[in-house]
C-alpha cells in the first residue's frame, strides 16, 4: 500500500474476521483493526467514546471496510467499490460526504482493475425488499446502501483522521433479503436467536443472503490482501 492506512474500521463479527485475515496474509502490521458496530446510532455512540482515547493531532489515514447492498444492476455480488462521495439516507439528507480524496486516488491506482468508484448511502435500518432498494437509487443516485458510511465520514470530520471508504456487494438489487432488524440491538449488535428466528421465517431469502454474504466475505479478504500488500 504506497499511502499508510493507521486504522481499518471494520464492522464486528464476520466482516471483521475476513479482514484482519485479509491484512495477515499481506503481511501488513502498521495498521489497527477497529471493530465497530452495526448501524449509524452504534457508530456514533462508538466514536464518541474512541475519540476521547485518539492522542494527538498528528494527521493519520484510515479505511472503512466491509459489505454493502447494490442499488444498481451494474454491480453485482461480489463486486468491490470505492466511495468517492457518501449521502445520509437515515435522516433524509441531500448533502454528500466527501470521502479523502487522496486516499481515493491511491486506492484506485491500487484497486484498478478489481473495484469501481460509487456513491454510497447509509441508512439506519437493513434495506432488505428489491423495491426499497430502487426508490433509494433513485432518491439518492446512489449505487451503493451500507448503514455506517456516513456516520463515520461524519464522526470523524473535525479530527485529523481522513477516510476512505471500501465496500463489497453481498447482495445485488433483483432480489428481497428477509427482514432482520430486529436482530440489531440499540448499541448496533447483531443478536443471533432473533436472527436466527428472522431468517427461519424467509427460508429463501434467508438462503440468498448467506450465499452472498459468504461470496462477498471471501472478496472483502482478497481486496483487503490486494490493498495491504507489499
Amino acid at each position: 500500500m504506497p499511502l499508510q492506512i493507521d486504522f481499518v474500521f471494520v464492522p464486528q463479527g464476520a466482516e471483521y474476521r475476513s479482514v484482519y485475515k485479509g491484512l495477515q496474509i499481506a503481511g501488513y502490521n502498521a495498521a489497527t483493526v477497529v471493530p465497530i458496530p452495526v448501524g449509524p446510532q452504534g457508530v456514533t455512540q462508538f466514536l464518541q467514546k474512541w475519540l476521547q482515547l485518539f492522542p494527538g493531532k498528528t494527521s493519520l489515514n484510515a479505511l472503512l471496510m466491509g459489505l454493502g447492498g447494490s442499488l444498481t444492476p451494474q454491480l453485482s455480488v461480489g463486486d468491490g467499490v470505492i466511495y468517492q462521495t457518501c449521502v445520509d439516507g437515515a435522516q433524509g439528507g441531500d448533502v454528500p460526504m466527501t470521502c479523502d480524496q487522496q486516499i481515493f486516488l491511491s486506492l484506485s491506482q491500487r484497486l484498478s482493475e478489481t473495484v469501481i468508484p460509487a456513491t454510497g448511502v447509509s441508512c439506519d435500518r437493513i434495506i432488505h425488499t428489491a423495491t426499497e432498494k430502487r426508490q433509494l437509487a433513485q432518491t439518492y443516485q446512489a449505487d451503493v446502501v451500507d448503514m455506517e458510511g456516513f456516520a463515520l465520514l461524519s464522526g470523524l470530520k473535525s479530527t485529523p483522521i481522513s477516510l476512505g471508504i471500501v465496500r463489497v456487494m453481498s447482495d445485488d438489487v433483483h432480489h428481497d433479503l428477509p427482514d432482520l432488524n430486529g436482530a440489531i440491538s440499540p448499541e448496533g449488535r447483531l443478536q443471533t436467536l432473533p436472527m436466527a428466528m428472522g431468517m427461519l421465517r424467509q427460508p429463501l431469502p434467508a438462503l440468498r443472503l448467506i450465499r452472498g454474504s459468504l461470496k462477498g466475505l471471501k472478496q472483502l479478504e482478497q481486496i483487503t490482501t490486494q490493498i495491504f500488500k507489499p
